[in-house]
């Protein structure tokens, strides 16, 4: 008996490519903190309906990424200080356990990626392209930690990004860092010596620092 394909909903293509679109812009800070968004407005934007759009914009409230007030108003995050360290806290704990399970699988392709992603990090910073700086230097972690085959893990910690995103970019832009983070070069010498205990701290030490600047 022939199977017959369902029908695909176009509805559902145009809410994921609309989700991942604005999960992506929220992630590496291509909007304001505190930013206010309109249902109307996205579906002008990306030429689709309410639908859609209020199904990207639910996923991305459930995820942090945006904000629902009780009004209806949607925003990107604003963070307090107290926020901020809550997030950093989070970040100390998750990612120097990803880089240490990553470790084993650092061969020398995976290290040489990470370098060339951190020379467009630090081209990014000469430029003061705040956005370019933020995007690849999640991108830096974010190869590294695929490496540790922790799915769970690295959704959690792509959830306390989505809620830092806009505040990073702002921050960065704000302070005008000419030079990509040195913490960068010490996760990569760590790497290249399989020396784990040097690694988590180095990958402890640049997530907190970084996140210093934001609760300043």
């Amino acid at each position: 008996m022939p199977i017959t394909p369902r029908p695909t909903d176009p509805n559902a293509a145009a809410h994921e490519r609309l989700y991942r679109s604005l999960r992506q812009q929220v992630m590496h800070g291509e909007m304001d903190p505190g930013q206010s968004l309109t249902l109307r407005g996205l579906g002008k934007t990306y030429g689709v309906s309410m639908t859609p759009a209020r199904e990207a914009v639910r996923r991305l409230v459930a995820e942090g990424a945006l904000t629902l007030s009780s009004s209806g108003r949607i925003s990107t995050p604003e963070l307090t200080p107290e926020r901020i360290e809550e997030l950093a806290a989070i970040r100390a704990l998750l990612e120097p356990e990803m880089a240490a399970r990553a470790l084993p699988r650092a061969h020398f392709a995976l290290i040489e990626r990470l370098a060339a992603i951190n020379m467009l990090n630090g081209e990014a910073a000469v430029k003061g392209d705040a956005v370019g700086y933020v995007r690849t230097n999640l991108e830096f972690h974010r190869t590294l930690y695929l490496r540790a085959q922790t799915p769970a893990m690295l959704a959690m910690c792509e959830t306390v990004w989505l809620q830092l995103g806009p505040t990073m970019r702002a921050v960065y832009a704000r302070v005008k860092r000419r030079e990509p983070p040195q913490h960068h070069r010490m996760i990569l010498a760590a790497l290249k010596a399989g020396d784990e205990p040097g690694l988590r701290l180095a990958v402890r030490t640049d997530v907190t620092q970084g996140l210093r600047h934001l609760a300043g």
